[in-house]
């Protein structure tokens, strides 16, 4: 059995709104599944677009980002070496 999911014996399937908490079926039928109602689906959003909930990423260290940064350039044809500046010579 998964955490908050129960599997009743007429095969329906009923979870735990991810908001409320409050049992609901997951059914086709429930347009707002796996939330409970309309309200819980957007509340939820909303935590979302107000970045309350975040997928943990592994922060890759200043070289690997450097390794990844030179081989993009390569990739574009991009020239990431800086031009060399001009001698007083060249200048008068």
């Amino acid at each position: 059995m998964l955490r908050g999911v129960f599997l009743y014996k007429d095969k329906s399937m009923k979870v735990k709104c991810p908001t409320c908490k409050k049992e609901v079926e997951f059914t086709p039928q429930n347009k707002y599944r796996p939330f409970c109602s309309e309200r819980c689906s957007i509340l939820d959003l909303g935590a979302w677009a107000e970045e309350k909930y975040r997928v943990p990423v592994e922060s890759q260290s200043d070289s690997e980002n450097d390794r990844v940064n030179e081989n993009e350039d390569e990739r574009s044809g991009i020239d990431a070496t800086p031009p060399e500046s001009p001698s007083n010579d060249e200048l008068n």
